[in-house]
């Protein structure tokens, strides 16, 4: 997590108008502060206090990434099998 691109820990301040960026399951978030709550809210209210800047992800098809695939019934991968699928992740990551 990042608060106006510096690195932030947990009792970081934030005021309105600051720049939060965070890394989430499905990539990094980018929203504006504009209004700082002091106690928990509902959902609606807290949407209300940020603007997300979060640009759009390309359109992919479902082709353009491919799948590793083991044959049915090759039980355990190797510690090679398990080195290369790693390998194939790190380098077809968005």
């Amino acid at each position: 997590m990042r608060v106006n691109d510096r690195p932030a820990k947990p009792a970081t301040t934030i005021s309105p108008g600051d720049q939060v960026r965070a890394r989430v399951a499905s990539g990094t978030r980018l929203v504006e502060v504009v209004r700082v709550i002091e106690k928990r809210v509902g959902p609606v209210d807290a949407a209300a206090c940020f603007i997300d800047n979060t640009p759009k992800p390309p359109p992919e098809s479902a082709a353009a990434l491919p799948v590793a695939q083991r044959e049915r019934g090759a039980g355990r991968p190797t510690k090679r099998d398990r080195r290369l699928m790693d390998r194939f992740r790190t380098d077809h990551q968005p």
